[in-house]
């Protein structure tokens, strides 16, 4: 085929530092330059992130998109590079995200020897919900050797993926669980451009932390995504400041919009996060006995 496999989406604002780190990691991909295509949507960065990402321009093939700062809105910045997007896959990358050299081509590769349409997890290192351990997982990284780094941390078992005891419980292939799409985040994560698109690719109402990503992997699993995470796409995330009780407030904000939106059983749970976690929800499904959505809303079209 002609043209890029698959196009690697970097959304980004005012993380240029991060951003910079993040796009070194691509730069260093084994999949060969003219497989894959870099999209970075910058959502109204001030700190001169553009005169950085166009350094990497000779290094990847590599576009640049601006949008006026009108506040958080990731979710534009994640469908402007959908639009864009001349691969069959999209892998979603946040700036900060440093890839193992193996990682995209990991992307390709399961996505192409999948029947089905597949919504991949990358595996992510050091994510944390509120900067846990930051200094010293800065102290640990070598951002001149991530390849070193991640291999260190897969042999001490040193900050493993939120996800890893979620992982252990019901393995890497975790379609078979209720609602796999709770485990579905987008800052590293991948799908087919096409079913993306089909889907009605991200909710722009998100317009504050939380919730877009899950919005999205819930109609890709209602679609007929299969769900999974290959630890071959293995990653960092680099820490960087954060505040976890407003984020968790916005979130909340927006699992209630999820609830009301799709009004299921299931969907209905996110109002009780985080009472109940990510990492039990699909428990609390199987012992109350609640219906799949699927099957919820196909009884209540009969019942009209």
């Amino acid at each position: 085929m002609s043209g890029p496999l698959c196009t690697v989406v970097v959304p980004t604002y005012n993380r240029k530092r991060l951003l910079e780190l993040t796009l070194d990691s691509l730069d260093k991909q084994n999949l060969p330059r003219d497989r894959f295509e870099v999209l970075v949507v910058d959502d109204g960065s001030s700190d001169d992130t553009a005169t950085m990402v166009r350094g990497f321009e000779d290094r990847l093939d590599l576009r640049y998109f601006f949008q006026p700062d009108e506040g958080y809105r990731l979710a534009k910045a994640r469908n402007v590079g959908i639009t864009h997007a001349r691969g069959e896959i999209c892998v979603f990358v946040d700036a900060g995200v440093l890839l193992h050299s193996d990682a995209v081509g990991a992307h390709v590769t399961t996505h192409e020897t999948t029947a089905e349409p597949l919504a991949l997890n990358g595996y992510v290192f050091c994510f944390n919900l509120d900067n846990d351990d930051a200094a010293l997982i800065r102290k640990f990284i070598d951002v001149d050797d991530v390849d070193t780094t991640i291999a260190s941390m897969a042999q001490t078992g040193a900050w493993p993926d939120l996800r890893e005891d979620f992982y252990t419980r019901y393995t890497d292939d975790f379609d078979h669980v209720p609602a796999p799409w709770l485990m579905h985040w987008g800052c590293h994560a991948s799908a087919r451009t096409e079913q993306l698109r089909s889907v009605g690719m991200c909710d722009e109402w998100f317009q504050q932390w939380g919730g877009e990503d899950l919005d999205l992997a819930y109609r890709l699993h209602r679609d007929g995504a299969r769900f999974a995470v290959n630890r071959a796409a293995s990653s960092i995330h680099y820490p960087h400041d954060k505040d976890h009780t407003d984020n968790a407030k916005s979130a909340q904000y927006n699992y209630r919009y999820m609830a009301r939106k799709y009004r299921t059983p299931i969907t209905w749970l996110l109002t009780e996060v985080p009472e109940v976690n990510f990492g039990t929800l699909n428990e609390v499904i199987q012992e109350r006995g609640l219906p799949s959505c699927a099957d919820y809303v196909a009884k209540s079209e009969v019942t009209r």
